[in-house]
Order: C-alpha cells, then structure tokens, then sequence
C-alpha cells in the first residue's frame, strides 16, 4: 500500500515550514508510523551528504534525523545552490546538472518533474507517511507556470496542503487571507487547512483571529503554533537564519572565535556545535564591522563563489584585520572555500564560478588551489595531527595542492593526507565539514585555544531538541486531524 502524503506551503520565505515538518516528522515516528521527509526542490547552500554520496539540503537532513532515518538524495531530488555570477548550480537527485540563472531556470524547471516524482515515488513506496515541505510562497503567482516546488508539485501528485504563516513577522491573516484570493481557484482547493506559527503571548487573544482567517478562507486550522525557543539549537534552513553578533551573550566566555560572513557563505552549520559550548563565544561579523581584535580563531567558512567572497573579504578590509590577529598569534581555520583563501592563489580555468582568471589568496598558506568541475562528495573519517578522531564530510569543487600539503591538517582513514598547516601550526586549512559535531575533536580545539569542553555530546542535544519540538508538536497542533486529511 502507498503511504499518504501531506504537504507544507507558506505564506513567505522561513515561516517555520522546515521546522515545523522536522517536528511532526519526530512525533509521527514516536507514534510508530514509517515517515519520510521530502522537499522538491530547494534553494539553500547549507548542504548535507548522503550515504550514497550524493547531496540534499541540510534540513531535509534534519528532517530524516527526526524520521529516525538516514537521508537520501530523494528526499530532495532538486537542490539550487546559488553562487554568484553564473547563477545557481543545480542539483537533480545528488549530483550536478548544470548551472543556470533565474531566468533561464524557469524554462529548466518542467524537465526536472519527471525527476521529482520519481523520486516522490521511490519514497512513498517505503512509507507510511511523507511529510512534502514547499519552498518560498505558495503565493508566487509569477513563478506559477512551470512550478514544481509549491503548488505546481501538489497538483501534479495530488497531495493535499497546509499553509503556514508567521505571526511573528505580523501581517498573518492578511497573508493566508491574501494568499487564497491570488492563487487559482484549482491551487486553493488543495488547500485543507492552515497553521499559524511562531505565536508569543496569551492565545486566547488570537482566537478571533484564527476564526475569521477560517471564515474567510474555508480552510480549517490546524492549530495556534507558539515560538519554540530551542529551534536555535538546530541547524538552520538558510542564510536568514544567520543573526549578527554572538548567537549567546558570551557571558564567563573564554574563547571568542570570530567568523567573517560573506554573501555566498555555505555549510554555516559547521559553528552550530562551537553555539553549544558556554565556554565559547561565536561572533559573526558582517561587512562594515571590524573582527574582533581580543578573538582566539578567525574561522573562514565554506562558500559557494569563493573568488566573488574572496573579494568581498577584501572590500571589508577583513584581510587587514585577519593579518593583524596572525601578528598577535592569534589562530586562523579555513574549511572548504575558507581553506582555498587561506592559500597563494585561486584559479578557475574552466569558469566554474563565474569568469575564467586567477586572483591572488591571502597568502597564509603556501598552497594553490585550481578549481575544477568535478564535485567531491563524500563522508570523511580520520584523525587530526594531534592524534585525535573525527567524523565528517567532503563536499566541494577544486584541488589545493603545495609545500603546506607537506604538514596536513589530518590523516585519512585511508592513510592519505588532508588540509594543510602553516609551520607554527596557527593557521590551517581543511576541506572537511562537520568534524565540531565530533565531540573529541571539539574539545580538543578548545584546549589547544585555552578554553574547557563542556562534556556537551552534541548528537544527543539535537536528538532531544527534536524531542521536545516533537512533544510541541503533540500539544498545540492537531495531529490526528492533519493526518486524516493526508492521503
């Protein structure tokens, strides 16, 4: 038998629809039923690797985590990673299909659904439930004709929906009101219901509210969603989700690590389990504010388009200050895009970013990168030239090679070596994401920069943390209702 299926539009972009589905995804399988989470297509540079080696968005990921399975590439068979000049690659089923800007996407777009049902197909049939998240607004009319992600998937595959809008950003009943009288009347007779997200206060004063949205829409509610606090604790859907400043007061802190944000910056969850630690304080720094001159670490994140970021890095005046902080011994890291920077030079012959060239790096590691159009996707294992393990993953486009190679960052679990470091050991590059989840190799950065592991076993922090959103989930939502209308 086919499992049913029920899907999750909004109103707006992070209205809560990946959150919300992790959770339901966590309390249905609390309840016994065989779930699974899938999202047609999704635009996020927060990626995450399968099994299989290919990759999905990061909260599709999640979602799997909550569904207490591990994530295939049909969970998200179409993933847009925008990176700059060349518009955005595009991801069918895990691998590379090409690039394209929005524009010319549109016209992608219909030849991708073959695609996406199949892969819808491929997990219904080991189902009992799957949980479909839309992506953006179910209201862009614009966008309608080719669709593929909102209401363009629904009708195609016949899943009724649920529409999310945010009170917290104000303007909710305007926006589910809005969204019925703009979209078709076919798209709007999908619609089975609706939920209002992220509520603060007393709810009974917005129970008139939740009864007229009902009388003017015909949709039934599904329930009044109060904001769950702990959803900083797991990783976000995209970029707005990154705060300026610290993500914790930093109060009794005594590693203040710094981390330059740029436009294409990716695998941002890489700082989620450094957010977890009291004895860190993670900074993030936007173009027009200076990097901390009392950090122990600058951390450069992974990018998308890091010869664009690496521009910008400049513009800022970020590599004056990251000069500065190495003159007063202070520790640089640079995962993925953050590792190509660190070196010489940075070149792109085959234009896989934007405009084939090579430009300058800043020179804190003497190795040269060469972008390249293969992907790499892959767990990684090993240890760091300390001695100390770590789980993780590969995930980029190019190849660093030079006399730094000579002392890497870490071993493989193959025996190759990884990454680079400079002489003094201060500075290092490494393509792996992911190994701050590892426990071991978190609390060894955090001795080696004078500060205290907390004994935080990260792992089990998100486990919980989809735990309680799930007992949320039970108390506020109707979930018996929500799955009567699935089918």
């Amino acid at each position: 038998m086919s499992a049913r299926a029920l899907m999750f539009q909004g109103t707006g972009s992070d209205v809560g629809k990946s959150l919300v589905v992790a959770g339901l995804a966590r309390a249905y399988a609390n309840r016994g039923l065989k779930v699974r989470p899938f999202k047609p297509q999704n635009m996020s540079n927060n990626a995450a690797v399968t099994e299989d080696g290919g990759e999905i968005g990061r909260a599709q990921a999640l979602q799997a985590r909550a569904a207490r399975v591990a994530p295939t590439v049909h969970m998200n068979p179409v993933l847009l990673k925008p990176q700059g000049a060349t518009g955005a690659q595009i991801i069918v089923q895990g691998r590379v299909f090409g690039t394209a800007k929005a524009a010319q996407y549109q016209d992608v777009k219909p030849r991708l659904l073959p695609q996406v049902l199949e892969s819808f197909s491929l997990l219904k049939s080991d189902a009992d439930l799957v949980l479909v998240e839309g992506a953006g607004s179910a209201s862009e009319i614009n966008l309608r004709a080719n669709d593929i992600a909102n209401m363009g998937f629904a009708r195609a595959a016949d899943v009724p929906v649920v529409l999310i809008g945010d009170i917290d950003r104000g303007g909710v009943i305007a926006s589910l009101v809005g969204t019925k009288s703009v979209i078709e009347r076919d798209d709007a007779a999908m619609i089975a219901g609706f939920i209002v997200n992220r509520f603060r206060g007393d709810p009974t004063l917005f129970a008139s509210g939740m009864a007229d949205i009902s009388y003017r829409t015909g949709w039934r509610s599904f329930g009044l969603l109060p904001f769950f606090a702990g959803a900083r604790k797991l990783p976000a859907e995209d970029a707005l989700g990154l705060s300026h400043g610290s993500q914790h007061s930093g109060a009794g802190a005594r590693i203040k690590i710094a981390v330059p944000i740029l436009p294409h910056i990716s695998n941002f969850d890489d700082l989620d389990p450094l957010d977890a630690e009291p004895d860190v304080e993670v900074e993030r720094v936007w173009p027009g504010e200076a990097l901390p001159g009392d950090a122990k670490l600058i951390l450069l994140l992974g990018s998308k388009a890091t010869i664009a970021d690496l521009h910008v890095l400049r513009q800022a005046g970020f590599d004056i200050d990251i000069a500065a902080h190495v003159r007063r011994g202070g520790h640089v890291l640079g995962l993925c895009g953050g590792y190509q920077m660190l070196g010489q030079s940075i070149s792109d012959p085959y234009g896989t970013e934007g405009p084939s060239g090579s430009v300058e790096g800043l020179g804190l590691l003497d190795v040269e990168t060469i972008l390249t159009s293969t992907k790499r996707l892959m767990p990684a294992s090993g240890h760091t030239v300390d001695g100390t393990t770590f789980r993780g993953y590969e995930m980029h486009m190019g190849e660093t090679e030079g006399p730094a190679r000579a002392q890497p960052f870490a071993i493989m679990g193959d025996g190759s070596s990884e990454g680079a470091l400079s002489r003094n050991g201060r500075i290092a590059g490494t393509y792996v994401h992911g190994f701050f989840a590892d426990d071991d190799q978190r609390g060894a950065w955090l001795k080696r920069l004078g500060g205290a592991p907390s004994g935080v076993n990260y792992d089990d922090g998100v486990d919980t943390t989809l735990d309680d959103l799930a007992v949320h989930m039970e108390a506020h939502l109707d979930l018996d209702g929500l799955l009567s209308h699935a089918r």
